[in-house]
């Protein structure tokens, strides 16, 4: 039996200004080996219906049909999982207490403003 090396992700740096964050790798390669399983799944799915037409067991139409209502059935499926997977992580990332991107943009704005106030009582002092 062949026996897989785990690559480790480092946990220092990996140059000057870029950390390597744990869990965003981890998404990652959940994501990407969800990707590869969907598409490994398609053709697998209309390979499958192709030999039942070639075999005379359902007629080409009935096979093109059911390869649409069964890609209809998984994207359904997919769009749910999504939903989820996205709750989850913002539910992660609440706990951990990360800004989302409307927190940063709404700081900016503040910061945006204060700044402006603060030019103002300059001009007005002088």
């Amino acid at each position: 039996m062949a026996t897989k090396e785990k690559t480790k992700v480092p946990a220092e740096p990996t140059n000057g200004t870029e950390e390597r964050n744990p869990l965003l790798d981890a998404v990652r390669k959940v994501l990407l080996a969800s990707i590869g399983a969907v598409a490994l799944a398609q053709e697998e799915i209309e390979d499958f219906i192709n030999k039942l037409v070639e075999r005379g067991e359902i007629a080409e139409k009935d096979g093109k049909k059911l390869v649409r209502e069964v890609m209809a059935k998984r994207k359904k499926e997919a769009e749910k999982a999504d939903d989820i997977l996205s709750k989850r992580v913002e539910e992660i990332l609440d706990r951990m207490n990360v800004p989302t991107k409307a927190d940063i943009d709404s700081l900016g704005e503040k910061i945006t403003s204060l700044s402006k106030k603060v030019d103002d009582l300059k001009k007005s002092q002088a």
